[in-house]
């Protein structure tokens, strides 16, 4: 068995779709990026690559290349799928906290969850996802931006 930690940051601004888990928000802003921002999936990427021994999102999909922008982060989720599958690993379970003030996310909870299950090709009960306030603390707290944790088991 091998552990993995996520983490992605990203800012919010006007005239941006706000895209967490593969599911457009209604939101007046939405968050800043090279590809759709996607906090939670760039996340998740980072755990899976991490447990596996392998580098960072960045190194591959690195903000320079042009292939790369404006990308739906479910691709990259595909992608960082193939690199674990090559190296013969199967996802345990995936747990995710995203922090943001608003828009309040629970309803798109569970079509988050059936995107990123049906990208994994794991059962829904393998992964978990959360969210919470920073209680006004902090850029996050000021509504400046949005960020996810994701720990992942795989083996």
């Amino acid at each position: 068995m091998r552990a993995g930690f996520g983490y992605d940051v990203h800012k919010f601004a006007a005239g941006r779709k706000l895209i967490l888990g593969g599911v457009e928000i209604k939101h007046s802003k939405g968050l800043i990026g090279h590809s759709d921002a996607d906090v939670l999936l760039h996340s998740v990427c980072d755990a899976l690559l991490g447990a596996a021994g392998l580098n960072d999102i960045g190194h591959y999909f690195p903000n320079t290349d042009p292939k790369w922008k404006n990308i739906s982060s479910l691709i990259l989720l595909q992608e960082c799928y193939k690199l674990l599958k090559k190296k013969k690993f199967k996802i345990v379970n995936i747990d995710s906290t995203i922090l943001l003030e608003e828009p309040r996310i629970s309803l798109y909870i569970n079509e988050m969850k059936k995107n990123i299950c049906k990208t994994l090709k794991i059962k829904l009960s393998q992964l978990a996802i959360k969210s919470t306030t920073s209680e006004g603390l902090g850029f996050i707290g000021r509504k400046q931006g949005c960020s996810a944790y994701t720990i992942c088991c795989i083996k």
